[in-house]
């Protein structure tokens, strides 16, 4: 981890010369839902290979580039594609992203993903608004010397997921009349989908979704002192014993369908910060 802070400098430099403003909010896009990026205006897109130390993102549906602007008047710096373990990246590298958005300035993260559903009361297309996780991921971008000048060594994981960015998302779920969940998300490493003696295993201990991504950048998300705020859209369900075959195609048209949700989301939470910087300022 020790090495990181002079790549930080370096990758924030190189976006800075893009880019000339300091972002409030960062988000991270998953599988299919890119199309969330056009709300934002006054864009500048930096692909991830100009960026130094940034991995390249090879998963369906990522494109695998910054998408900088302005949502509802705030600058945001928006992760169009991320990197996953099964893609062969170690997580300190997986993470990288997370640490570079807080260093050019974010205080808040926005996390999204595609999932499997467990929870037998959730549906394909649904929102699950992310109040707890599960790393079975064996491993964890923490492991090594720890640089106190990125975070603690032993951050507190009591509440990852900000509370009152919760309560405010399903707010939003509510007077937009579409469904939302609030539920424990796991983190498996792939890229293989589980067995069915996996799917009730990982029910069994408490998951609701199943998804190879999130938990990572959540941690170093802590780590780094960001409030953070995790969307899962359910894009397929994952029943033992009534188990369909699921492909990446289906998998990506309904992130797409379910994409003006979780755009709802993502723009109220935007807007809420935009307030908080404004009274702030006052």
């Amino acid at each position: 981890m020790l090495d990181q802070y002079d790549q930080l400098t370096a990758s924030c430099a190189a976006i800075s010369k893009q880019w000339h403003k300091t972002p409030s909010v960062g988000i991270i896009l998953g599988s299919g839902l890119g199309g969330v990026t056009g709300a934002i205006t006054d864009t500048v897109t930096i692909p991830y290979e100009s960026i130094p130390h940034f991995a390249q993102s090879t998963a369906h549906g990522h494109a695998g580039q910054l998408v900088c602007g302005l949502l509802e008047g705030v600058p945001v710096v928006v992760m169009e594609g991320r990197m996953h373990a099964y893609e062969g990246y170690p997580q300190s590298q997986i993470t990288f992203p997370v640490r570079v958005l807080k260093r050019l300035g974010i205080e808040l993260l926005i996390v999204t993903n595609a999932c499997g559903g467990l929870n037998p009361h959730y549906r394909t297309g649904d929102i699950m608004l992310i109040d707890d996780h599960i790393n079975l991921m064996h491993g964890n971008p923490l492991i090594g010397i720890n640089d106190e000048r990125l975070g603690p060594r032993f951050p507190d994981m009591s509440a990852p997921y900000t509370p009152d960015l919760i309560d405010a998302a399903m707010g939003v779920a509510r007077k937009e009349d579409f469904v939302a969940h609030r539920g424990v998300y796991v983190a498996v490493t792939g890229p293989n989908l589980e067995t069915r003696a996996e799917y009730r295993f990982l029910r069994t201990i408490g998951a609701d979704v199943v998804g190879m991504s999130t938990v990572p950048e959540v941690i170093v998300a802590v780590h780094s002192g960001l409030r953070v705020l995790g969307i899962s859209v359910i894009t397929d369900m994952c029943f033992p014993d009534a188990l369909e075959v699921a492909t990446v195609q289906k998998i990506l048209a309904v992130a797409r369908s379910a994409e003006p949700k979780l755009r709802a989301i993502v723009t109220a939470a935007v807007r809420a910060q935009s307030m908080a910087l404004s009274q702030r300022g006052a």
